[in-house]
Order: structure tokens, then sequence, then C-alpha cells
């Protein structure tokens, strides 16, 4: 929404005015102006960059893993901040891939060589 108000201004409408119609305030942009990326996405960024690094030298490792080659590096990250990076950039395990719940089951492997039959319909067992 920020660089909306920058192209507004552009065409000489006032920031002021744009601020309150769009619904935020006026020093929240120039806040915004001042420093267009948060200090918080800069060092996502570099982190995640930091683990591409780690995952393209050995795709076997997951979250877990990085987690712990980030610290033997010498930066600083918290396991459920790895793992919400690598799942934001889609950084899997090559080993550790899910299977979907909703697998149709195949063929029967074995004949049925019993034979079973259902019980008869009119008998009920009470237990």
């Amino acid at each position: 929404m920020y660089p909306l108000v920058l192209d507004l201004a552009a065409d000489k409408i006032p920031v002021a005015v744009t601020c309150r119609v769009l619904g935020f305030s006026a020093q929240a942009f120039y806040a915004w102006r001042k420093r267009p990326v948060c200090r918080r996405d800069y060092d996502d960024a570099h982190l995640i960059n930091a683990a591409l690094d780690i995952h393209h030298d050995d795709p076997g490792f997951g979250y877990r893993f990085i987690a712990d080659e980030l610290s033997g590096r010498g930066v600083r990250a918290g396991r459920n901040r790895v793992h919400r990076l690598c799942s934001q950039q889609r950084i899997w395990s090559v080993h550790a891939r899910k299977r979907g719940l909703s697998r149709k089951p195949g063929p029967p492997v074995h004949d049925d060589l019993v034979t079973r039959s259902s019980p008869p319909r009119d008998q009920t067992s009470c237990g």
C-alpha cells in the first residue's frame, strides 16, 4: 500500500489525504519510506540464503540438520524459525516426503485362499 502512496504523491495528491483514505497514518508511511525493508525481513533473507547453501551441499538435510549446521557456522537462529523459513521456501529433505492421506488401495496382494464369506444378514450378533 505504501508504494501506492508514493505513486499518488507523484501525481500531486497530498500524502496525508491518501493515508487517511487508505486507513493508516502518515507517520507509518514516512517510517516505511525511511526503511522500506524491515530488519526481520532482511535477516530472514540472509538466513534463507544460508539455508539454501547448506541444502545445496547436501539435499538430504531437513530443517533440523540445517538449523544445527547454521549454528555450527555461527548463525544464530532457532529451530522454529528455520522450520518456518524452510517451509515457506519449500526446502525439504529429499528423504522425508510424506505421501498424501487420500491414497486409494491397490489390487490385493494375495489370492483369497480361505474364500471368506460375509455373515448371513438376518442374524445379528449382540456381543
